[in-house]
């Protein structure tokens, strides 16, 4: 029976497992010290700053909620709702923004402490599942030998790539404040007594910081904002992590390994429905880019010089070395003797030169003055490997190993670029840009109504045509002279910074073969593919598809397979391979397939298209003398709904045979600080890529899954996305519903990002993007694109053969989730959404809905198939709780949730204040900032909302 959202419901039936043992608990000990340390920490900070009285308040409603969320207090919830409600303006505000810091800080305790297991299972011995050293143990009991391994990463391709989203929520300022208060969590653990003093006054600075400084932005992020925001993350963990990973893997396989693991960045380069992305913009991110790796660069050269003390009269140095030296300008009497010093210094000055070449920086210090730039990151690769080579011969090869050899590899992946940026713009965007470019040269007035084969050989025509169509001296809309622009500069930008710049070019809503082939013209007219297609064509970037929808997902091996059709595409991929690799990148979209067919359907139809991709692949090279990579690029967002989850389970649950060494997959949002704000987290999550992608390159099985579970998938998404599209487009108002009953209007008026929350100014569903729809689901702890329509696809396929073939269903759903990864990780994520969701706050949410009648069909609906979901993942999986196999996740729901629900009921009562006009004073001001403090703690909270 189910209950009205009209009457909050008094608990939520998500419950995670039941309490673990004594032992347990003495693990998490250090993990609830550190958190009451935070708690008191900010507790005193609240009452020096704010006053006694707002303490008091605070503490009591802390207890409150502890008492209800621990201990289903309903007396305790009774009166934690009506004190809430009796909030002035300002003890909301006040409030507020207490939870909110306290969730912030309780996210640094946490990744304290999952460094802390990790480092006592290392001690140990024990190794952990996603960690190289399990790995590369798995993959020696498989009998998989060291150079098989170094063979495979040597034509591997590992890449994630950052992208600029609006769901991150975290000011620079906080995220820096952040960083600090986690360096004294981790100092803690060594502190001797005599400093303990000393420690609790510089934490008391740093909360009191992070207290004064405001967590919300007065103007909406630019893209430079976000390009600055993007360069803290390789400052903080990038440069410094990824030379360890390649490190531990070259100690464990006793083997150096080539480069394999880059970086991508979107920022600066995504045109997809942001305008403020420009030609401007992208050259703002090359230049950035490339001042902050050559900053680091001459960071380490300049400490390198400073640890190279070697004297020519106590140890020798190669010839090569020595000449290296004699071309330094370093003339100083005191380095004479010195050649690593001297070499080094006239090193330093062709980088200050580089510098000032590729951005116009002046480097921090000049021991000659800048001379003679490197031309490029492999002369300057060279100069190291000279001196590394005459350490290692010399008796010098542990100095090289604590400085040089990091840097080394950092110049391997870094070079003069840190990351390449992908250019990203919607396929009707090209499509109107050729469109102009081919009416103006009188070739064809009205390219857009022809119909697809007359587009596709128009386009052929072009592209074997070696005139350019932009005529000299013609009017130009500011569209097609912007994108005509962006590809220019994507030329330059190449030519300055070196081809791994920028290498791919990617084409949202990808329908038809002609938008890949205007893509091609493009890059003709700005000089970026050289030559005839059918005779001798070179293509600098690659040409990327992206398949978002369900329809796009099982369009794409067709379009795929007529692309390589036509005459002379093959060759022109062929020509541009890398080291005699040729690549095609093909981008899956995991948020718009989700939006439009609910969790199960969305996954199921990208499993189907990499594995149609990769047959289609298979059989192009089959016999080839020359074959085509094909590397699959994951558009993942934060939440499950739009293919977040844990890395390491989803790449060992893609379909056997389309990993292969080669994966690119975006960081969204706030997933990137969660990730990657703590060096120690990041290097773990950057582990996590490598190790995973290793076992699904060698470890797993090259055969598809059972026919009979292939079915049954096929079955179950049908019916999935039938009940999932019944609700959110079949219902009459929902999109009504969606926008009373979440705090989507208001997360579309916060300065969280440099890209509009809609594509167009309505509030259809359908023109709705994917990140702010499952970030509102996400702020009313509903989480229902993770979910929605599974339950009822197990209903169905239980009962399609009647009664009496229900136990027969059951056994095969059972027996799919112990052997099949694609089936089990997905219902892992279910599993996790739903510990996360929440139907009583959800219906504190849904009052906010006017029409009682909507209000209660609606949420009645959502609410039936939350229980239906949860009794299927109980029957498939036998766990009557949630999260019996995630002990840190349950650890951290019992920690942070009762720190939460005061900003939930908190936000609720102000957007129902904010949307009625009450108190015209007050909503511009406390209101509203109380709404958006509160959407960032929550989203702190959670963490994976965006």
């Amino acid at each position: 029976m189910s209950r009205s959202p009209a009457r909050p419901v008094a608990t939520s039936p998500a419950r995670p497992a039941p309490t673990r043992s004594a032992t347990r608990a003495d693990k998490d000990q250090p993990l609830i010290d550190d958190i009451r340390l935070l708690g008191r920490i900010l507790g005193d900070v609240i009452r020096e700053q704010e006053g006694q009285a707002a303490y008091d308040l605070i503490e009591q409603i802390r207890q409150l909620s502890v008492a209800f969320r621990r201990h289903a207090d309903q007396s305790a919830d009774k009166a934690l709702k009506k004190l809430l409600k009796g909030l002035s303006g300002d003890q909301t505000v006040s409030v507020i923004r207490a939870f909110t810091y306290f969730s912030h800080l309780a996210n640094l305790a946490e990744d304290r402490h999952h460094i802390r297991r990790r480092a006592v299972h290392e001690r140990a011995g024990d190794l952990q599942e996603g960690s190289l050293a399990m790995t590369l143990q798995r993959l020696k009991k498989a009998g998989i030998a060291p150079d098989q391994i170094v063979q495979t990463l040597a034509e591997a391709h590992i890449s994630p790539v950052l992208t600029a989203h609006p769901t991150e929520v975290q000011r620079k300022s906080i995220l820096d404040a952040e960083r600090a208060i986690a360096h004294l969590l981790a100092e803690r653990e060594h502190l001797l007594p005599r400093d303990q003093a000393d420690f609790d006054a510089r934490l008391r600075a740093h909360v009191t910081q992070l207290w004064q400084t405001r967590l919300l932005r007065f103007t909406k992020l630019t893209v430079a904002d976000e390009i600055e925001n993007a360069l803290s993350y390789y400052q903080a963990t990038f440069l410094k992590q990824i030379p360890r990973i390649y490190r531990d893997l070259e100690e464990g396989l006793g083997d150096s390994v080539a480069p394999f693991l880059r970086m991508g960045q979107w920022i600066g380069g995504d045109r997809d429905g942001n305008p403020n992305v420009t030609a401007q913009t992208l050259e703002l991110a090359l230049h950035s880019q490339a001042d902050l790796v050559l900053r680091h660069h001459l960071t380490q050269v300049h400490l390198l010089g400073a640890e190279l003390s070697v004297s020519a009269m106590l140890a020798r140095v190669s010839p090569e070395m020595q000449a290296l030296a004699e071309r330094s300008p370093d003339t100083n009497a005191h380095r004479q003797d010195e050649p690593y010093r001297r070499a080094l210094t006239g090193m330093y000055a062709r980088l200050a030169a580089t510098l000032q070449k590729l951005t116009g920086g002046e480097a921090a210090r000049h021991a000659v003055a800048p001379q003679q730039p490197y031309d490029n990151a492999g002369e300057f690769l060279a100069d190291l490997r000279t001196i590394e080579a005459s350490l290692e011969a010399n008796h010098g090869a542990a100095l090289a190993r604590a400085r040089l050899h990091p840097l080394i590899r950092t110049v391997e992946v870094f070079g003069f670029h840190l990351a390449t940026i992908d250019l990203r713009q919607s396929s009707d965007q090209h499509e109107a840009v050729v469109a102009e470019l081919l009416a103006t040269a009188r070739i064809e007035p009205h390219y857009s109504q022809l119909d697809e084969a007359g587009k596709r050989a128009l386009l052929l025509r072009q592209l074997n045509d070696a005139r350019p169509l932009r005529v000299p001296g013609a009017a130009y809309s500011a569209h097609t002279l912007g994108e005509l622009a962006i590809f220019e500069n994507a030329r330059s930008g190449r030519e300055r910074f070196g081809a791994q710049a920028i290498r791919h070019c990617i084409i949202s809503h990808t329908e038809t073969v002609s938008d890949l082939l205007e893509v091609l013209v493009l890059q003709k007219e700005a000089g970026l593919m050289r030559g005839l297609l059918q005779e001798d064509a070179r293509c600098d970037l690659i040409v990327v598809p992206l398949f978002e929808t369900i329809e796009d997902l099982r369009n794409a091996a067709p379009i795929m397979r007529d692309y390589y059709a036509l005459p002379g595409v093959r060759a022109m991929v062929q020509r541009g391979a890398t080291d005699g690799y040729c690549e095609q990148d093909i981008m899956l979209g995991y948020s718009d397939s989700n939006k439009d067919g609910g969790i199960f359907t969305s996954n199921w139809e990208l499993y189907r298209a990499e594995t149609d991709l990769v047959e289609l692949f298979d059989a192009l090279n089959l016999d080839a003398p020359q074959k085509i990579g094909l590397r699959m690029f994951h558009g993942r967002g934060g939440t499950v709904g739009r293919g977040g989850g844990p890395s390491y389970q989803a790449i060992l649950a893609q379909p056997p045979g389309t990993v292969r060494g080669q994966i690119r997959l975006t960081e969204q949002g706030e997933v990137i600080g969660s990730k990657y704000a703590n060096p120690e987290i990041g290097r773990r999550n950057l582990e996590t890529l490598v190790a995973a992608t290793l076992e699904a390159t060698l470890l797993q099985p090259t055969r598809n899954a059972p026919k009979a579970y292939l079915d049954a998938a096929a079955e179950l998404s049908t019916a999935s996305m039938s009940a999932y599209r019944a609700l959110v487009y079949d219902t009459p108002r929902f999109a009504e519903y969606f926008f009373a009953a979440t705090p989507i209007r208001e997360i579309a008026e916060l300065n969280i990002g440099s890209r509009p929350a809609s594509r167009k100014a309505t509030q259809k569903i359908e023109d709705l993007r994917a990140i702010p729809w499952g970030f509102s689901w996400g702020q009313c702890r509903l989480t229902l694109p993770g979910w929605y329509g599974f339950g009822s696809a197990v209903q169905t396929f239980l009962h399609r053969d009647g009664p009496q073939g229900v136990a027969k269903q059951k056994a095969l759903l059972q027996k799919m989730v112990k052997q099949w990864p694609f089936f089990s990780t997905l219902l892992s994520n279910m599993d996790m959404v739903l510990a996360k969701s929440d139907l009583a706050l959800a219906s504190r949410y849904a009052e906010l809905v006017p029409d009682k009648r909507l209000r209660t069909k609606v949420f009645t609906a959502i609410e039936a198939e939350w229980h239906r979901t949860a009794d299927a993942l109980s029957l498939i999986t036998g766990e009557k709780h949630r999260l019996v196999n995630n002990a840190a996740l349950q650890r951290s729901m019992r920690h942070r949730f009762p720190y939460i629900d005061p900003l939930h009921h908190l936000q609720v009562e102000l957007v129902r204040r904010y949307r009625a006009g009450e108190n015209q004073a007050d909503r511009d001001e406390k209101v509203r900032r109380g709404i958006h403090i509160s959407i960032n703690g929550i989203a702190a909270g959670l963490r994976n909302t965006g």
